[in-house]
């Protein structure tokens, strides 16, 4: 039998932190300031009675063998999530607006700015979703109505919500440059 327990675990970090400076005290301990130690390195030290002492129960606890920690997602690791998979965020709602045949274009600074926005928000690969929804759930609902439309550019300036995305119709393909 496998558990996966997965999840923020916010505070747990603390906890750590605090047993590993009372063993830290006395002559010949290495002092190391708050900002020396990143949450990450924390947790990957977690021990059972860490998990005892967030409130896990023992008997939980004790089916739990082995705690294997992931390090937080930088913003080069969500723009790779938005754009490397088969199956990628973009990817998909190309594919949904291909079906209207229409093109979807993402500038290379609105892909920044998606995964700098996932960044700040401190929601991971979770919040690009929500992010896109948000930015992308007009146009989708627009596009099928409107049968001249054969692209859709999204700029920084879209996903930082100052302007909606550009819509570019027949007429317009050859003479506009995106």
């Amino acid at each position: 039998i496998l558990f996966v327990c997965g999840g923020a675990f916010v505070g747990l970090e603390a906890i750590v932190e605090q047993r590993l400076n009372q063993r830290m005290i006395g002559f010949g301990a290495e002092v190391k300031g708050k900002h020396e130690r990143r949450m990450s390195h924390l947790l990957a030290q977690v021990q059972p009675e860490d998990l005892l002492k967030y409130g896990l129960i023992p008997e939980f606890v004790g089916r739990l063998p082995v705690a294997a920690t992931l390090t937080e997602l930088d913003e080069k690791s969500l723009i790779r999530i938005l754009t490397e998979p088969k199956n990628a965020l973009l990817k998909q709602y190309e594919k949904l607006l291909a079906f209207e045949k229409v093109k979807l274009k993402f500038t290379e600074s609105a892909i920044v700015a998606v995964a700098n926005k996932a960044f700040k928000q401190k929601t991971g690969a979770r919040g690009l979703r929500s992010i896109l929804e948000e930015v992308m759930l007009d146009v989708m609902y627009e596009i099928p109505s409107q049968r001249e439309i054969r692209e859709c550019v999204v700029t920084e300036d879209v996903i930082e919500g100052k302007t909606s995305p550009l819509l570019i119709k027949d007429h317009e393909k050859g003479v506009k440059s995106a």
